[in-house]
């Protein structure tokens, strides 16, 4: 399991240290570069990059009493998912493809693994004992706090 958490890492690291190319002022011209303006407003260091909290849920010690249980508690799971997304605490969100004991992941735009933990306890599924999270400081790329914004501009169904 720890392999897995790794190249997870190992990932997301390469991913947010690419350059990213902007278009600031909506003329349509990219152009690549240092901009002050957006580093600031990220909270982004010299390097272009912040610290978050990164989230390995695991599968937890419960499991719901039956599939209407089950169902419920995945729609609140989700909406609550949408709730830390929309008020952007939540970075990125999403499940692993296969019935392994890690989940998904989370990244919260928080600096502080206590910070982290108090945004979990509003997952219902936690809160059940059918998800557990394991909490990790992590340094990625500022920019991701932007990954939300331009996700809805791709997205034509809502979880």
């Amino acid at each position: 399991m720890k392999t897995i958490y790794y190249i997870i890492v190992f990932i997301l690291v390469l991913v947010s240290c690419k350059t990213v190319k902007n278009d600031r002022m909506g003329t349509g011209e990219v152009t690549s570069g240092y901009d002050s303006l957006l580093a600031a407003e990220l909270g982004a260091d010299s390097y272009g990059m912040k610290t978050y909290v990164m989230a390995f849920l695991m599968r937890g010690n419960s499991e719901a009493a039956d599939s209407t249980t089950a169902a419920k508690l995945q729609r609140a799971h989700l909406d609550n998912i949408t709730r830390l997304a929309e008020n952007g605490s939540l970075i990125l969100a999403g499940p692993f493809m296969d019935e392994g004991d890690f989940r998904g992941i989370y990244i919260f735009n928080v600096s502080s693994i206590d910070e982290a933990r108090e945004l979990t306890r509003s997952d219902p599924a936690i809160r059940a004992g059918v998800l557990k999270m394991e909490l990790h400081r992590w340094y990625g790329s500022a920019v991701l706090q932007k990954l939300n914004e331009i996700h809805a501009t791709i997205q034509s169904d809502s979880i």
